[in-house]
């Protein structure tokens, strides 16, 4: 929790810096300037009813930072898995915009990030003897399994974005890599607690499409799992082919 706390702090701080200047922060410029920082010459523009913009901030990039949280469904639930509780995900990174036209409102981007999943079933894992075994739990507290990945996603952008504009609508779809660096799986009930961490059974890799689709600072998201969770898991005779989709809120700054 004081990770999150330390992280959207970060976040809210950063996000004053993604403000294009305001017309009264541009009078103080000579129709022709220099730009200190691309060394380049820049012009003041009059567009759009008196609105002055810095041909610099023509060259806008957007949404480059992302966290979001989500709620997950299991999917291909073998006979008699259920989920018990809220199970929940977060996820955070960093995508870079590739602007492919003059407007600037078509865009790719790719780039790199953490996710954390959670999920409250029922399944019930054992390790014994260093084998893995797997049962549907009875009379059990509490039942969680954690996933933490490394992704890399790639996404096709479209927004209704203007160098001054800040609320726009965003239609982003993707496809993302994900890789499995950390699990683990608990249980506690009328018998002796297990845990079990990073159990071989998992995928390592996981792949998925996702869709952001939002205004302003608000985008919902939805995310589907194109493999399964477990690679080589069985349940009475029945291979285990879980996957997940999840729904939440994406955020974006700069």
């Amino acid at each position: 929790m004081r990770l999150f706390l330390s992280f959207l702090f970060i976040i809210i701080s950063l996000s004053g810096f993604a403000q294009v200047p305001d017309q009264e922060d541009l009078y103080h410029y000579k129709p022709t300037q220099k730009d200190t920082i691309n060394v380049r010459e820049f012009d003041i523009t009059k567009k759009n009813n008196d609105t002055l913009i810095k041909s610099n901030d023509l060259f806008y990039r957007e949404d480059q930072f992302y966290f979001g949280i989500t709620y997950n469904l299991l999917q291909n639930r073998t006979e008699g898995i259920s989920q018990n509780a809220f199970s929940a995900g977060f996820h955070m990174g960093f995508l870079r915009d590739i602007p492919l036209n003059k407007n600037r409102n078509v865009a790719v981007a790719i780039g790199a990030g953490y996710s954390f999943s959670n999920y409250r079933t029922n399944l019930h894992i054992s390790k014994v003897n260093n084998t893995i075994s797997y049962q549907i739990a009875e009379n059990f507290d509490r039942s969680k399994l954690s996933l933490h990945f490394l992704e890399v996603p790639f996404e096709f952008r479209w927004r209704t974005s203007t160098p001054k504009n800040t609320k726009f609508w965003r239609v982003y779809s993707g496809f993302k890599v994900s890789y499995l660096t950390f699990s683990r799986s608990k249980i506690t009930g009328d018998f002796p607690s297990e845990s079990v961490k990073n159990n071989p059974d998992f995928n390592k890799l996981r792949y998925s499409i996702y869709l952001s689709l939002g205004h302003g600072n608000i985008t919902f998201h939805a995310n589907y799992s194109l493999n399964p969770i477990f690679e080589n898991a069985y349940i009475n005779g029945n291979p285990i082919e879980l996957t997940s989709f999840n729904l939440g809120l994406m955020f974006y700054i700069l």
